[in-house]
């Protein structure tokens, strides 16, 4: 069997605790459907119903993360399906060997594929870390007004606001908009601004994806 034919297993972890199998398996049915070579298998951490929208429950949640990804068995990959990208660091440091990544780094990387002024959508006042780091100086930051948490993301309001914040970045000046929560993939709201803005948007959980595709076949 080639490298490209193995079955080729990821550990995802969601950072919103969640008993509701369709918003817990969101992630990894999208990117089954797009990467149908990959196996996803998810966990969630636990106790983190709101999952993570200020530094503080980052800081919560971070040893959860990490304990969370060593429960994993037989994986060949982890990914901290969240765009702050929360205990990544740490996973690495804890599991050398293993590749990891998140919806941070993954989305940035790509977004500046597509052009030089990134607007960056998030539920935060503030841009998470790997889009700082990688799109310095290239960024345009919106946050859709009533919006602080994954939750609020689930409403019609939400959704409205949403748009609403990815139409101000297209006025801005932006060439792409990368999307800095990745609850905003879980209600599939990458097509919906493609369409409204007639800009690229780019879905972290989409990327997330892509990295491990590269990875099962380099």
């Amino acid at each position: 069997m080639s490298k490209q034919e193995k079955a080729f297993k990821i550990g995802l972890i969601r950072v919103l605790t969640s008993e509701d199998p369709e918003v817990l398996y969101a992630h990894q049915k999208q990117i089954m459907e797009k990467f149908p070579t990959l196996t996803v298998e998810t966990k969630c951490i636990p106790d983190q119903p709101e999952g993570i929208h200020s530094p503080e429950l980052c800081e919560i949640a971070v040893p959860k993360i990490v304990e969370t990804a060593k429960s994993f068995q037989n994986v060949d990959m982890i990914i901290v399906s969240c765009a702050d990208d929360p205990g990544v660091r740490q996973i690495r440091k804890a599991m050398p060997g293993m590749p990891v990544t998140g919806g941070g780094e993954t989305t940035a990387a790509l977004a500046l594929r597509y052009g030089e002024k990134v607007g960056v959508l998030g539920i935060t006042e503030y841009a998470p870390d790997a889009y700082r780091r990688l799109l310095a100086g290239k960024m345009i930051l919106e946050k859709p007004k009533g919006v602080d948490s994954t939750l609020d993301l689930m409403t019609p309001e939400g959704r409205k606001q949403v748009i609403a914040s990815g139409m101000r970045l297209k006025e801005k000046g932006a060439e792409v908009i990368a999307l800095a929560c990745t609850g905003l993939a879980t209600i599939g709201a990458a097509q919906e601004l493609e369409d409204v803005t007639g800009l690229p948007v780019i879905d972290p959980v989409m990327a997330e994806g892509l990295f491990a595709y590269y990875e099962s076949i380099r």
